[in-house]
């Protein structure tokens, strides 16, 4: 198990450049199965999760060649079925929770789709009653196996279909669009996810030849076609690693410009912050945070009471970022309430902020009371666990920003989500190591 260890309240200073999408990662990397053809993708973060879909991939039998840092191209035009059943699958196919994001594309092209049930973080329910529901509406043949928890969807040709979505989840959305561009008829998804990743994927198909309109909204329309060929593709910079930037910055009161942040898919992100009193300024592409020399204050609502930061399927808040929100308002003036509506485990992280001293009331599984100390007092360093991605790299940006040496164990967790995050701390001043 690896560790880091931080020494914290030191002020940074720099350029940082977010990493690409993780989670538009994990949807564009499935649809090269769509195609014979190769298909090139750039900005592909060096992340574990990322990394391990690669993997499995190429032991489906695609072809994958190393272009350049981040970029790789894609031929599936010799892929090995058997592979689906096979023991190796059943264990590899289980650590990765993207790996459910190969059925769809799977389903499309060759009539069946397997997937044991997947891992990932343990932050409350996440089911997959959207997808499978999805693809049982496109008129495939859903099965179990609960001994082995091994899911499997077959069918000799989809049918496109009309189908409301009971969430408007991003995962499911995706993997029903990659299933319907090759289903005979026209698809209508309505209740739809609209995240700027789905938002790439819908773009990235079109440029193959599908035929996806309605993108952005909530309501799709998908033409289905015969075949689909090859294309290029870039990823987003990260907004989960740009809002964790912008929180890095204003917890360790430095002057940071986060490059290259693709300010027009970011939403709700850079107001959410402000709200928060941390100050953001566009600068061409860039944000630019100066020093909170004076630290940051809570706007209240206009009629005095307490704000609210909770997430939303998009245009509303990602959840991810209400981990890092909620450190950031530790050493903020004022209070706020974070409620994390998605995932019912997700806050149970604050009881390391507790050890800390921060001033957190956990009000619920899904609610919690921050009372920010307006740096009047500091954190204080302490050896913590991290137990999932976002709540790891919260638990990071506290310890930065905590006075004295913090340990972390479980960084493998960290590494799941965020890119050589040591080396790229370093870079801009911190003072953290990574220990075996």
């Amino acid at each position: 198990m690896g560790t880091f260890k931080i020494e914290g309240g030191h002020q940074l200073s720099g350029e940082i450049i977010p990493q690409g999408a993780k989670n538009e990662a994990l949807q564009i990397l499935c649809a090269v199965l769509l195609t014979a053809e190769p298909v090139t993708i750039s900005n592909i973060p060096d992340i574990v999760d990322v990394n391990k879909l690669i993997a499995l991939l190429e032991d489906l039998g695609v072809k994958i060649q190393k272009k350049g840092r981040g970029t790789y191209s894609f031929v599936a035009d010799d892929v090995n079925l058997d592979y689906l059943q096979s023991d190796q699958f059943k264990h590899d196919g289980r650590g990765l929770r993207g790996s459910i994001m190969l059925v769809g594309p799977l389903l499309a092209r060759f009539g069946k789709g397997y997937i044991p049930k997947p891992g990932g973080d343990k932050i409350g329910r996440r089911r997959l009653d959207t997808h499978f529901e999805g693809f049982i509406n496109l008129g495939a043949k859903f099965r179990y196996n609960k001994e082995e928890s091994f899911y499997g969807v077959e069918a000799k040709k989809l049918k496109g279909t009309y189908m409301l979505l009971d969430e408007a989840s991003v995962t499911g959305t995706a993997n029903i669009v990659m299933a319907a561009v090759l289903a005979e008829g026209t698809t209508t998804i309505y209740n739809a996810a609209c995240e700027p990743y789905l938002q790439q994927l819908c773009k990235m198909l079109n440029r193959m030849g599908a035929k996806i309109t309605g993108v952005g909204s909530n309501l799709l329309v998908i033409e289905g076609v015969d075949s689909l060929g090859g294309t290029e593709h870039r990823m987003l910079p990260d907004m989960i690693e740009i809002g964790s930037w912008i929180g890095l910055a204003a917890m360790t009161r430095s002057e940071l410009t986060i490059k290259n942040v693709s300010w027009d898919d970011l939403g709700q992100i850079p107001s959410v912050f402000r709200k928060l009193g941390i100050t953001l300024e566009r600068k061409d592409d860039d944000i630019y945070i100066p020093k909170h020399v004076d630290g940051y204050e809570i706007q209240n609502y206009i009629d005095g009471s307490i704000l609210t930061i909770s997430d939303a399927p998009w245009p509303g808040l990602t959840p991810d970022l209400l981990s890092i929100i909620l450190v950031v308002a530790t050493q903020a003036r004022g209070e706020v309430l974070i409620h994390q509506k998605m995932f019912e485990s997700r806050l149970f992280f604050v009881d390391k902020l507790l050890d800390m001293g921060a001033k957190v009331i956990l009000c619920d599984p899904h609610r919690a009371t921050v009372i920010g100390h307006d740096f009047k007092s500091t954190l204080k360093a302490t050896t913590m666990v991290s137990p999932d991605i976002r709540a790891g790299v919260s638990l990071l940006i506290a310890a930065l920003s905590a006075k004295g040496t913090s340990t972390i164990h479980n960084i493998e967790q960290i590494d799941r989500g965020y890119e050589n995050i040591d080396e790229r701390l370093r870079a801009i001043g911190a003072k953290i190591t990574r220990v075996s």
